[in-house]
């Protein structure tokens, strides 16, 4: 399998790997525009042009784009992050053109009329109510908020009801304008594809500027970092008429690039990354306190989060925040064994692998390192670099991570009298 790479004069980077053993490909579009990219009075902008993008263009209705990748067996679909917006659709290996076609008519031609903007709102304001009716769901947004207060990275992604009731065609065709042109794109495509085929079908159909070779960099599509937010360590429960305690403990992560990622890939894989994982086995094996217990940790320019979840019955919830907080301050403190190591190291390689047997998990991978920093690992890079972490590596990190202030949020029907003693 081999990964190649071109970057153009406009900005525009497109990243391919050809496994010649499959019959499909994936594409991916990532544009440079998340969340974070929105002012609060925008805020749910880059949402709603995901929605807006398949609503048509100058030459396609909606129905027309629909029908396309359906005559095929195709699928067209997209979802917005914090740090990026990303429409991809997966086809037969014949039916790759007709998909650049498509996606690259959406991304640069959308019409985005007053119509549908009116019947996207109705449309957002109702994912927001199904967001809202999970409380698991709900949580992570409170704990993201409550970590990082007034910080961008810390608002919600599909925005707030009031804000897009105020959303006009002006201020997102402003912001589409803006975010969605060539030099903040990133095109990855994997699957049975030849690169040169590729680009061939980008220069027909947009401006990509001139091939600056192997060693020429445009820097137009790169997010400049700034200070990491400092964790808050600030708590926040909302009292929710549900059934059980949604309970999210953390603190911040690590950046996209922080060398001991790796390391602390392991480190979360021992707290709470599959079934053997120690979250799992306190409260939910050993106790039968929570159906669900895990952690997990998710990766931005500057800054990373680092959580640990778990759902119970009101009346446990202190007990089960009690063992979450025993288990991260064992870690915390050298409490990681050589078994649990091993265990979680090979973990870690294994699914690895497991996930990119298919080209739409190659596309994603190759996309998300280039939209994000620029550095794309092979698979054989990334195995020898989770290979080279030793024990003394996670304990370190570990301590790095875990001896920050935490931050606390809760979802359902308790609040902080409850919980007092064991929070921290």
């Amino acid at each position: 399998m081999t990964i190649t790479r071109t970057e153009f004069s406009s900005g525009l980077r497109v990243v391919t790997e050809r496994m010649p053993g499959v019959r499909s490909a994936t594409i991916g579009i990532w544009v440079l525009a998340g969340s974070r990219d929105e002012r609060p009075a925008i805020s749910g902008h880059c949402h709603f042009l995901e929605h807006l993008l398949f609503k048509g263009t100058e030459t396609r209705t909606a129905l027309d784009i629909a029908e396309a990748f359906d005559a095929v067996g195709g699928d067209v679909n997209a979802f917005t992050a914090k740090e990026y917006t990303c429409y991809y659709a997966r086809v037969l290996d014949r039916d790759l053109e007709m998909a650049v076609e498509h996606l690259v008519d959406m991304l640069l031609h959308s019409t985005i009329t007053s119509a549908d903007l009116a019947s996207e709102t109705d449309v957002i304001l109702s994912e927001i109510d199904i967001h809202e009716d999970s409380p698991e769901d709900m949580v992570h947004d409170v704990f993201t908020e409550a970590l990082w207060p007034g910080h961008p990275l810390g608002r919600p992604i599909l925005g707030t009801k009031d804000r897009i009731r105020s959303s006009t065609r002006a201020s997102v065709r402003g912001f589409y304008r803006r975010h969605y042109v060539p030099g903040r794109m990133v095109i990855s495509v994997a699957g049975n594809v030849k690169h040169e085929q590729v680009l061939a079908m980008l220069g027909d159909r947009m401006d990509v500027g001139r091939p600056l070779g192997a060693r020429g960099r445009s820097a137009k599509a790169v997010r400049v970092t700034r200070r990491a937010p400092k964790p808050s360590g600030e708590h926040a429960i909302k009292r929710k008429r549900v059934e059980q305690a949604n309970i999210v403990l953390g603190t911040n992560g690590l950046a996209r690039t922080d060398p001991d990622r790796f390391a602390f890939l392991i480190v979360n894989t021992v707290l709470g990354g599959g079934m053997s994982s120690r979250l799992f086995q306190e409260i939910r094996e050993k106790r039968g306190l929570a159906y669900t217990a895990y952690s997990f940790h998710s990766q931005y320019t500057e800054a990373g989060v680092f959580s640990a979840f778990a759902g119970t019955a009101p009346n446990r919830a202190a007990q089960v925040l009690g063992l979450m907080r025993q288990q991260l301050d064992d870690v915390r403190d050298g409490g990681i064994t050589e078994e649990e190591f091993v265990r979680a190291k090979s973990h870690v390689k294994g699914s690895t692998v497991l996930s990119q047997e298919d080209p739409g998990s190659r596309m994603s991978r190759l996309g998300k390192a280039e939209v994000s920093h620029g550095e794309i690992l092979t698979l054989s890079e990334t195995l020898q670099r989770v290979d080279a972490v030793t024990l003394d590596d996670a304990h370190r990190v570990a301590q790095r991570v875990l001896s920050q202030p935490m931050t606390l949020a809760v979802v359902g029907p308790v609040g902080m009298k409850e919980l007092r003693g064991v929070a921290p």
